[in-house]
């Protein structure tokens, strides 16, 4: 999900990462579903995305 939205605004991994505080990295490894995140951050993705809220409920019933 995190990948599609990026993708879809326009944002490089590493934009995405420096506009909400984060290592490009830590980022990479949501994407991949690789580590779990804090409930703020995840809060600053789908914001800073623009993640309608059926695909945040989606994304969090997984």
């Amino acid at each position: 999900m995190i990948k599609h939205y990026r993708l879809a605004n326009n944002l490089s991994q590493e934009e995405l990462a420096e506009e909400i505080g984060i290592s490009w990295r830590q980022l990479q490894r949501l994407e991949h579903n690789e580590e779990h995140t804090r409930i703020s951050t995840f809060k600053k993705i789908v914001k800073t995305l623009n993640v309608p809220d059926d695909e945040i409920i989606k994304f969090i019933r997984k």
